[in-house]
């Protein structure tokens, strides 16, 4: 077996038994083919290759100049291969057992304010090609404030979950892993307004003989709903129109918001892990960090004596 059908039969493993999205598998296929590429340089395979060498593939990482977590991501998936490589008895050894990583920087997630989230919002019903557009940059602005969705959730969602005015949502997250979100007035809102057109363009799309989308965003590229990218550049978009820096607006931004806002009034730690699907409260309290330098931030503005000391 070569070292490609290694890293294929891997990824395979991976979405058939732990339901490895779409963009984790092709995230494992570019940090395994870049370590198969540098094992090949010096003539090495796979099957050969020792705890000297992945060591050695990681100063050349850290050479390049790549960021910690990237360092740290490629080292886990060369683990995760070696691992499934010796539980399938394709090796003897496991030569990444032992090696430790660099760790990952826990860096505060980037968010915004009320104040930049009601600019967004209000850019998303103002701006658009037409009133279809307006409606679909609404509806997709008031879903991910209102619940915290990942991006890809978000995106492609389909459209028999949103049926009959739902309170809640039924959200398929990552190793198709299933969670309940609420929904806001305002989205529930703008959601009723956007199906409505929705389903007047793929009623006419079906008259014509073209097969209706099960999915909330379609689109007629090959997923089948709105790419990931484009919503990307959409929300940069509405950022420009909204007069926030698009350089602090990203999906993933929203969610950031979504929940520092719900902490910060006062939402269990445990409630907000759940609605965002975290595995592990450990990684949810990285936003107790971000409440904590915004109030020492807000004391050392506005307090008296801080004031008097500058």
């Amino acid at each position: 077996m070569d070292d490609l059908r290694w890293i294929s039969t891997f990824i395979d493993a991976q979405a058939a038994e732990l339901g490895a999205s779409p963009n984790t598998q092709e995230a494992y296929a570019r940090d395994l083919r870049d370590f198969v590429e540098w094992c090949s340089g010096d003539g090495l395979r796979l099957k050969d290759a020792s705890r000297e060498d992945v060591e050695a593939y990681l100063i050349h990482c850290e050479a390049q100049g790549l960021a910690q977590s990237t360092r740290a991501r490629r080292l886990s998936s060369v683990k995760q291969l070696f691992r499934f490589a010796f539980e399938e008895g394709w090796r003897d050894t496991n030569p990444a057992l032992l090696i430790k990583g660099p760790g990952r920087s826990k860096k505060l997630p980037k968010t915004l304010d009320v104040t930049e989230v009601d600019r967004l919002l209000e850019a998303a019903r103002t701006s658009g090609r037409n009133q279809a557009d307006r409606l679909r940059n609404t509806c997709l602005m008031e879903l991910l404030y209102a619940t915290g969705m990942r991006v890809t959730e978000l995106v492609s969602l389909p459209v028999s979950a949103t049926r009959g005015d739902p309170r809640m949502l039924l959200i398929l997250g990552k190793g198709n892993k299933e969670r309940m979100v609420p929904l806001s007035p305002p989205a529930r809102e703008a959601l009723g307004a956007w199906l409505i057109v929705r389903d007047e363009t793929e009623e006419k799309r079906s008259e014509q003989g073209e097969k209706p989308s099960r999915y909330l965003f379609p689109s007629r590229g090959k997923s089948g709903y709105l790419t990931r990218h484009r919503f990307y550049m959409l929300i940069k978009e509405l950022a420009v129109a909204g007069g926030v820096s698009p350089a602090k607006v990203t999906p993933h931004t929203l969610r950031h918001a979504f929940a520092t806002h719900l902490l910060a009034n006062g939402a269990d730690l445990r409630a907000i892990q759940t609605l965002l699907g975290h595995a592990d409260v450990g990684t949810t309290e990285i936003y107790t960090h971000v409440l904590d330098e915004r109030l020492s931030e807000l004391v050392h503005t506005h307090h008296p004596l801080a004031k008097s000391s500058k």
